[in-house]
C-alpha cells in the first residue's frame, strides 16, 4: 500500500491506495509533513483532487478500492452516483437502495466511508435540508457544498 499527504483547502489530506485502485482518502485534524515525492500510483489521484478543488473537475475517473461490507459498499456505489452540486437526503438514499426501513444502517455505512470527495458522502443530508452529521466535520461538509454549488455567494465587500 502506497500512501502520500497532500494539501487541501480543507486541511491535510491523507491518500491511500496501490495498482488494485484508491482504498482511502481522508482529511486529516492535524498538521502533518506534505510527500515531496508523490508516489506514482496515487499521482492521478492527487491531480484530480487538486483539480476539484480548484474548480476544474465536476467528476473523478480513478480506480477504486475501498474495503468494506457488500452492504456499505452498495451505499457507497450509490452515494457515487449523485451529481456534482446536487444533494440527497439519508431518506431518498434508502428509498433508491430499495429499503426505506434501512435509513440507520445507510446512514452508518454513509459515515464509514473511506474515499473522501471522490464517493460523495458529503452530498447527503437531512430530510429537512439540515447539515447532518459528517467524518470530517460539518464545516468542511458544508465547505464542500458551497464549493460545488451553481450559486455562489458574492462578497458584500
Amino acid at each position: 500500500m502506497e500512501e502520500c499527504i497532500i494539501n487541501s483547502p480543507l486541511g491535510f489530506t491523507k491518500i491511500v491506495g496501490d495498482v488494485d485502485g484508491i482504498s482511502s482518502i481522508s482529511v486529516l485534524n492535524s498538521e502533518e509533513k506534505i510527500t515531496d515525492i508523490i508516489p506514482e500510483i496515487l499521482e492521478d489521484c492527487a491531480i484530480q483532487l487538486k483539480e476539484y478543488f480548484s474548480g476544474e473537475r465536476k467528476e473523478f475517473s480513478l480506480k477504486l478500492n475501498p474495503q468494506g461490507t457488500d452492504f456499505q459498499k452498495k451505499v457507497w456505489k450509490a452515494l457515487a452516483q449523485i451529481p456534482y452540486g446536487k444533494t440527497m437526503s439519508y431518506l431518498e438514499l434508502s428509498k433508491q437502495l430499495g429499503d426505506v426501513k434501512a435509513i440507520r444502517a445507510v446512514a452508518n455505512a454513509n459515515g464509514k466511508n473511506p474515499i473522501w470527495i471522490i464517493v460523495p458522502c458529503h452530498r447527503v443530508i437531512g430530510t429537512d435540508g439540515s447539515l447532518t452529521g459528517y467524518a470530517g466535520g460539518l464545516h468542511r461538509k458544508q465547505w464542500l457544498l458551497n464549493h460545488e454549488s451553481p450559486y455562489k455567494q458574492q462578497s458584500l465587500f
